[in-house]
C-alpha cells in the first residue's frame, strides 16, 4: 500500500468529497434498513394480503434474487453511462417501487414491487462504491472511506429492528417500504451538487446478450443454493446450480472474444483482486451461516424473544463497526495482508469458541466467541473491498464493485445454504433417541427445533419436557 506522505497532494480528497460520502453512505444505509425491517412486517403484511406460505417465501426472497442477478450488470453499465447519473436513476426508481409496494393489493402486486426494488437496488450498491474509488484516489483515504461505507450498512442492519418496531407499533405494514422515499429524495437533491460524474468514455456498447447469459447464470445458481438450505439435496435445487453454471461457463467464454466484455476477465488476472473476492466470498459464507445458528439458538433454545435476541446482537454489530473504522488505520502501520490474516486468526478463535456453546448457561460464551468473530472478520472485510476496487482501472470501477457485491451475495446464499443444511443433518442424526412424545409429535420434532418447538406447544406441560430437553441438548451450536 502506498504511504500517504508519498501520494501527491493533488490525489488526496478534500471536504467536498467527504462530503459527497456522507451522501453516498444514505442509500447503503437504506438497503441495510428495508431488508431487517421487512422480517418484523412479514406478519402483518400476510395477513393482510393474505399471502400463502410460498408467497411469504418469494416475498423476502425476490428482492436478493433481483439485487444479485443484476449487479455485475449494472456496475457495468454504471462505466459506460456514468457512476452518478445510474445511482439516479436507481435513486427514483428505488423511491417509485418503494411506494407502489406500500400500497400493494395483493401478494402477486408486492412479489412485484418487490422485483423492482431489487433491480433498482442493483444500480446503488456497485455506484455507491465505484463513485467512492474515484473520488478517493489516495490509498487510505480510499480505505477509511471504504470502511465508513461499510459501517453505515451494518448500522442499518443493527438499527433496523428497532426503527421497524417503532414504525409497526403506530402505523400499518407499508410504512416500511414508505421509509426509503425520503431517504431517496434527499439522494435525488444533494447528488448532483456534491458527487462528480465518472464514465468510461472508450466503452462501447452494452452487449445484451452477455447480460442474459449473466442473468440466466447467477438466477439459478442463487435459487438452487436457497432451495438447498430447505430442501436438501433434492433435485430440483440441484438441476438449478447445474443450469447456472452451464450459463455461467457460455458467459465465460462470451466475455473472452468481446473487446469490450460485460465483465472484463483480465481483472482476475490480478492476484490481489482475486485473493481479495475470495477471501470474502469465504468470510461471508461463514459469518452468514454462524448468524443464522446464532439467531435460531437465542430464539428457539434460550427462549428469547426475537427483540431480546436483536438487543443482543446490537453490541456484535457495533463491535463489527468499530474493527472496520479501524482497518485502514492498522493498514498504514502494518501490511494489508499481515492486518487482514491477523483478522483471520482472529475470527477462527471466535468460531472455534462458539462451538463450544451448550444448551443451558452459554450466553457468555456465544457472547464472546462471537464477539471476537464479529471483530475478527471484520478487518479483511474492509480492506479487502478496498483492494478489490483499488486493484482495478478506474475506468472499470464499477464492474470490479459489482463483482465484489456478488460474491458478497453468493456467499451469504452459500452460508446459510450450507452451514444451515449441515446444522440440520447433524440435529436430525442426534434426534434418533430422542424420548418419544407422541408418534406424530416426535416425527415432527425430528425434522427442526423450530418443529421441536412448534409441536411441544401443542403438548401437555407434563409431556412437553421430555421433547423440547432432548431437542435443546441437541442442539448444541458445537
Amino acid at each position: 500500500m502506498i504511504a500517504e506522505t508519498s501520494v501527491p497532494a493533488g490525489l488526496r480528497a478534500g471536504r467536498r468529497e467527504w462530503i459527497g460520502l456522507a451522501v453516498l453512505a444514505l442509500p447503503t444505509l437504506l438497503l441495510s434498513l428495508d431488508v431487517s425491517v421487512l422480517y418484523l412486517a412479514l406478519p402483518q403484511l400476510s395477513a393482510d394480503l393474505q399471502a400463502s406460505s410460498t408467497q411469504q417465501l418469494w416475498i423476502m426472497d425476490i428482492y436478493g434474487f433481483m439485487i444479485a442477478g443484476f449487479l455485475v450488470t449494472m456496475g457495468t453499465l454504471g462505466d459506460r453511462i456514468g457512476r452518478r447519473r445510474l445511482l439516479l436513476l436507481g435513486a427514483a426508481a428505488f423511491g417509485g417501487a418503494s411506494v407502489l409496494a406500500a400500497y400493494s393489493t395483493s401478494a402477486t402486486m408486492l412479489i412485484a414491487t418487490r422485483a423492482l426494488l431489487g433491480i433498482a437496488g442493483a444500480t446503488l450498491m456497485p455506484s455507491t462504491l465505484a463513485l467512492i474509488s474515484n473520488m478517493f484516489r489516495n490509498p487510505h483515504q480510499r480505505g477509511v472511506a471504504i470502511a465508513v461505507w461499510m459501517s453505515c450498512f451494518m448500522g442499518g442492519m443493527t438499527v433496523g429492528p428497532l426503527v421497524g418496531g417503532l414504525l409497526l407499533d403506530s402505523f400499518w405494514w407499508g410504512s416500511a417500504f414508505l421509509l426509503g422515499v425520503p431517504v431517496m429524495l434527499l439522494l435525488l437533491v444533494t447528488a448532483p451538487l456534491l458527487l462528480p460524474e465518472y464514465r468510461d468514455s472508450d466503452a462501447a456498447r452494452l452487449d445484451l446478450t452477455s447480460v442474459g447469459l449473466s442473468l440466466a447464470a447467477i438466477l439459478p445458481i442463487i435459487y438452487g443454493i436457497k432451495e438447498q438450505a430447505t430442501d436438501g439435496l433434492a433435485t430440483r435445487p440441484m438441476l438449478a446450480i447445474a443450469v447456472g453454471l452451464g450459463f455461467g461457463s457460455a458467459f465465460i467464454r462470451r466475455q473472452h472474444t468481446l473487446t469490450s466484455p460485460l465483465l472484463d476477465p483480465g481483472l482476475f488476472r490480478n492476484r490481489a483482486f482475486s485473493a481479495a473476492l475470495g477471501i470474502g466470498m469465504v468470510s461471508g459464507t461463514v459469518m452468514a451461516g454462524t448468524f443464522l445458528l446464532v439467531t435460531l439458538y437465542l430464539q428457539l433454545v434460550l427462549g428469547l424473544s426475537p427483540l431480546r435476541a436483536g438487543l443482543w446482537l446490537v453490541p456484535l454489530n457495533l463491535a463489527m463497526v468499530g474493527s472496520t473504522m479501524l482497518a485502514p488505520q492498522l493498514a498504514r502501520r502494518y501490511r494489508p495482508a499481515h492486518v487482514m490474516a491477523a483478522g483471520l486468526v482472529i475470527a477462527a478463535g471466535g468460531l472455534l469458541l462458539v462451538t463450544q456453546v451448550d444448551a443451558s448457561g452459554g450466553m457468555p460464551l456465544l457472547v464472546t466467541g462471537f464477539l471476537l468473530a464479529c471483530v475478527g472478520i471484520a478487518l479483511p472485510s474492509a480492506l479487502g473491498t478496498g483492494l478489490v476496487v483499488g486493484s482495478a482501472p478506474p475506468e472499470k470501477a464499477g464492474s470490479a464493485a459489482g463483482v465484489s457485491e456478488t460474491s458478497g451475495e453468493f456467499g451469504i446464499a452459500l452460508g446459510v445454504a450450507v452451514l444451515g443444511s449441515i446444522g440440520t443433518a447433524v440435529y436430525r442424526a442426534q434426534m434418533v433417541d430422542a424420548v418419544p412424545a407422541g408418534p406424530e409429535a416426535t416425527a415432527v420434532a425430528r425434522e427442526s427445533l423450530a418443529g421441536a418447538v412448534a409441536a411441544a406447544g401443542q403438548l401437555p406441560a407434563a409431556v412437553r419436557a421430555d421433547l423440547l430437553d432432548p431437542a435443546a441438548r441437541r442442539s448444541r451450536l458445537g
